[in-house]
């Protein structure tokens, strides 16, 4: 019996992947609004009843991609902004874990460029929640650093959050600029990060600085 539940199970998986995979692969060439489900089942090779038994509908399968997408970068972050070095390497890393990860999932980052700012509200949301954890992420890491002495919990997710906007920033120019574009886009992410980096050593320098603008 056990057996025959976990035959059931695998194949569930099976069909729930080859459902993202089909509207990935379509989301290519148009946005997920104009995207539908028979559109998608019948490049999946599914019925229409099947897509409804692990999605209610076009705007969920564009929640998991999202999860797909970005969910699994939260590990790889995290150990990379762990690691020990000076700033110049922790840049060096930054710049290198977006390229690499761009050059891997082209399409799931083509989708969350083109999706970020897209018509389907609840993908919209999960990206920006996902995107508002990275920079809680980042900010927790910066918090525990020697510069970061006497900044303020809000100045610090202000920070992360930077970085990530810069994330997404450079993700976004790798994708426009292929393979022959890449080291320049990187020669460009660096030195703003480096900016971004040296703006931080000196925040705090004016201590009556006005906190709005």
């Amino acid at each position: 019996m056990s057996h025959t539940v976990g035959i059931r199970q695998t194949q569930k998986l099976r069909t729930r992947q080859a459902l993202l995979d089909a509207a990935l692969e379509l989301l290519e060439h148009q946005s997920l609004s104009s995207l539908g489900l028979r559109e998608v089942t019948r490049a999946a090779g599914v019925t229409p009843t099947a897509f409804y038994r692990h999605f209610e509908d076009t705007a969920a399968l564009g929640v998991a991609l999202v999860e797909e997408a970005l969910g699994s970068l939260h590990g790889m972050i995290g150990a990379a902004l762990a690691e020990t070095g000076d700033s110049e390497e922790r840049l060096d890393r930054s710049i290198e874990l977006i390229t690499r990860h761009v050059g891997d999932q082209p399409a799931h980052f083509r989708f969350i460029a083109r999706e970020r700012h897209g018509g389907v509200g609840p993908v919209r949301a999960a990206i920006a929640a996902q995107l508002r954890r990275f920079a809680e992420e980042v900010a927790a890491a910066l918090a525990k650093e020697p510069e970061s002495r006497g900044w303020s919990e809000e100045d610090l997710l202000m920070l992360g959050g930077l970085y990530v906007d810069h994330m997404v920033i450079t993700a976004s120019a790798l994708l426009d600029a292929g393979p022959d574009g890449e080291r320049e886009v990187a020669g460009v992410a660096r030195r703003r990060l480096r900016l971004v980096t040296l703006g931080r050593l000196h925040w705090l320098d004016d201590a009556d600085r006005a906190d709005t603008p």
